[in-house]
């Protein structure tokens, strides 16, 4: 069963922003795209470098680890580039009260 674990108030993550938030020993990236909400693994899963320090494309939807630059898919975690060839993980967000927050297991 997902554990729901709260992130910020949604006026808090306006498009074009991103909120990372740890949960155990897991950091996610929680990103605003056009005010569509997604949340992926803050690891790259080409060498476990910070995605969320990269760059965020908010109008593809897209972003790129800073380490070796691959461009991975926000909506499925999907690398777009090489290196990195294995997706990460994402996170299905809920809005609820006017508050973001995400399902996790």
């Amino acid at each position: 069963m997902p554990q729901v674990i709260e992130v910020c108030p949604l006026q808090e993550l306006q498009p074009g922003e991103m909120r990372l938030v740890e949960w155990e020993d897991v950091e996610i990236g929680v990103f605003n795209c056009g005010g569509n909400l997604y949340a992926i693994e803050d690891r790259c899963s080409h060498d476990d470098g910070p995605l969320a320090e990269g760059e965020f494309d908010a109008e593809q939807c897209t972003v790129e680890c800073p380490r070796h630059g691959s461009l991975f898919d926000l909506k499925t975690g999907k690398p777009m580039t090489l290196p990195a060839y294995q997706p990460v993980d994402t996170f299905p967000v809920v809005i609820e009260d006017e508050t973001i927050k995400l399902e996790v297991e």
